[in-house]
């Protein structure tokens, strides 16, 4: 930390360069949270209604992109320039037991949740490992540690995520350029709106959590904000876990304990 500066500014991002990817939901609070610690954000989303949203929401760039397209990747690293820091929440899931999956369904979770994370980590990690600095963040899941019935292709990419992850910050860390991920839990999102309508599912997933109940996207905002910040200096190949103490617990029985 340099002698001109206080703990107090470890988490400013003023001046600095931001790309969201994945602007809805996670990726739209991940995106005020930048915006609000001083950072120029852009917001890419396939959907470029959402990115447009979210863009004015932040006073940011609002940008198109699809990661399964290695070569629009490739434009948007070139045609954006130097960044500080890239936020990668895109992802799907097809909630299938494995006898019931079809090729075309693991080509296309595969090619989103791996190849998407892979591209945006070559990619863009090629021009901050050419100025020796910035902070790639990925999104992953519980699901890269602890799995269920129907999770198999959406849980082997996010361990996959991880790898990859760890991976780059062996190869990008001598050039000072920080890898990591974040691993969420449960999060309240249009995304679980089919496990939010079943009552008994939706409190069972409540119920695993340490705290007892899901989370919001803005609880995962200021994990984002930690690992970009000059306050996540000495932090790299690590996922960081925003599950409410989900893999911290064994089983989802509470033995009775003598008085």
């Amino acid at each position: 930390m340099s002698t001109t500066h206080t703990y107090r500014d470890l988490f400013r991002l003023d001046g600095r360069r931001a790309l969201v990817i994945g602007a809805g939901g996670i990726g739209l609070e991940a995106a005020k949270a930048l915006k609000d610690h001083g950072a120029h954000v852009t917001c890419a989303d396939q959907d470029i209604g959402t990115a447009q949203s979210a863009a004015e929401e932040v006073a940011g760039d609002p940008l198109q992109l699809d990661v399964t397209d290695a070569a629009a990747v490739r434009r948007a690293a070139q045609d954006l320039g130097p960044l500080d820091a890239v936020v990668l929440t895109a992802a799907m899931n097809v909630r299938k037991r494995i006898l019931d999956y079809s090729p075309e369904e693991f080509d296309r979770v595969v090619s989103l949740n791996l190849k998407g994370t892979f591209m945006v980590i070559q990619q863009f990690g090629a021009p901050m490992v050419a100025r020796r600095s910035g902070s790639i963040i990925v999104f992953s899941s519980i699901r890269e540690e602890v799995v269920e019935p129907g999770q198999s292709v959406y849980a082997a990419t996010k361990a996959g995520a991880v790898q990859l992850v760890k991976t780059a910050a062996a190869e990008f860390g001598e050039a000072g350029v920080r890898v990591n991920a974040i691993a969420p839990g449960v999060v309240e999102t249009s995304l679980t709106h089919q496990i939010k309508s079943d009552p008994q599912w939706y409190q069972a997933y409540a119920s695993k959590s340490a705290l007892g109940r899901w989370s919001v996207p803005s609880e995962l905002a200021g994990a984002v904000v930690f690992l970009a910040s000059d306050a996540a200096g000495y932090v790299t190949g690590t996922s960081l876990r925003v599950d409410g103490g989900w893999t911290a617990i064994d089983g989802r029985f509470t033995p009775p304990t003598p008085p």
